[in-house]
């Protein structure tokens, strides 16, 4: 997932911070089948996820859980699941399908329940964004993974974009200079606004298991894409605003929030919303002499030292398995590759961190200072 030159955006191997990118696989390369189970029916991005099966073959359904009777119901004739394979219970799916991991779709309170669980059974997880909705879980998900000797996951959307790579890139190839700012904004209309299903709604706006509103739902890309650039660095301080915009939708979260994180030589800005007039996801990375804007999934801006404008640059497809969350998850568990990147458990408590000091920071009106040594 690494290209050097960001003009020739040629694959190679990179080996930066906890972060290797091998060769592409030849096409005659046949991946590893993988046993997968399934937890969770409330999250909507399930739909993503068995609309990428068809193109991975390799990966078998061994068994679904969804203690919600009906849901599970609705969800398996809708998708025409076998229905012999849903369970109620995590435990018992584990036992009587045996697994090599599990992709989640649950709440995000629910992460740590479901990692504690797995670990104790040697199965690995991979979870959609964010890790978990407080540093307490983050810190107990990451015991249970050491513990349990298993890779915990991360699946944002953002990970497999190209445009975010050649800015990575850019940076690592001190292309620009040492970083001096990161911009990053996310979001788009609002949840209920674009339509999402009745069970997502119902967590994702409860504070408790989705952690907040905006602030986490959208705030964890930036929070996390700036720990990647930074190599993992932790941050100074924390300070975050956020405003309830439509209290008559939104009445017990956020829908609009902005944190500011500093480093030692740097700040993070991160605009976090449920009121964008369009979906967003893009950033801007100011160095020291030189920048990159991402544009969509697949191309950037950039503006190199001593240039008088800009250049359009297109990044060139990701090296295997590297290019999707359904190919890295078969990676990391069959050994071919190690967790590392945007989706790594390192990253993600780092950038967990970050959304906790946040939340607390918007609620006492006070900057948040993270504590050295942890």
């Amino acid at each position: 997932m690494r290209h050097l030159s960001i003009l020739m955006v040629t694959c190679v191997l990179l080996a930066t911070a906890g972060d290797v990118r091998p060769q592409a696989q030849s096409p005659q390369t046949q991946p590893a089948g993988l046993r997968v189970g399934v937890v969770g029916f409330v999250h909507d991005h399930l739909s993503g996820f068995f609309g990428q099966l068809r193109a991975h073959p390799e990966i078998q359904i061994v068994g679904y859980v969804e203690p919600n009777q009906q849901l599970a119901t609705q969800v398996a004739n809708q998708r025409r699941l076998d229905k012999s394979l849903i369970f109620a219970d995590l435990e018992e799916m584990l036992a009587k399908t045996h697994p090599q991991a599990v992709v989640t779709y649950t709440s995000t309170f629910d992460h740590r329940r479901v990692v504690q669980v797995c670990a104790r059974q040697g199965v690995h997880v991979m979870m959609e964004k964010p890790l978990a909705v407080s540093i307490e879980d983050a810190r107990a998900i990451a015991k249970a993974a050491r513990d349990g000797k298993i890779n915990v996951m991360v699946n944002y959307e953002t990970t497999w974009y190209r445009s975010n790579q050649v800015a990575y890139d850019l940076v690592h190839e001190n292309a620009l200079g040492e970083i001096r700012k990161i911009v990053v904004h996310d979001g788009h209309r609002g949840p209920k606004e674009i339509g999402c299903s009745a069970q997502f709604l119902a967590w994702l706006t409860d504070p408790k298991l989705n952690g907040g509103g905006a602030l986490f739902d959208f705030g964890c890309y930036g929070a996390d894409l700036a720990t990647w650039l930074m190599d993992g660095l932790r941050p100074l301080t924390v300070t975050a605003v956020t405003q309830r915009i439509k209290p008559d939708v939104y009445p017990k979260v956020d829908d609009e929030a902005t944190i500011v994180v500093t480093y030692p030589k740097a700040r993070l800005i991160i605009q976090a919303s449920w009121n964008w007039p369009f979906d967003r996801k893009d950033m801007e990375v100011y160095g020291r002499t030189g920048q990159v804007l991402t544009v969509a999934r697949n191309d950037v801006r950039v503006r190199r030292p001593g240039a008088n404008q800009e250049q359009l640059v297109a990044g060139k497809p990701l090296a295997s398995p590297y290019e999707d969350n359904l190919s890295y998850l078969r990676g990391v568990v069959t050994g071919q590759i190690k967790a590392d990147g945007p989706s790594s458990l390192e990253i993600n408590v780092i950038a967990t961190e970050i959304l906790d000091a946040a939340r607390k920071s918007a609620a006492t009106g006070k900057t948040v200072t993270l504590s050295r040594g942890k």
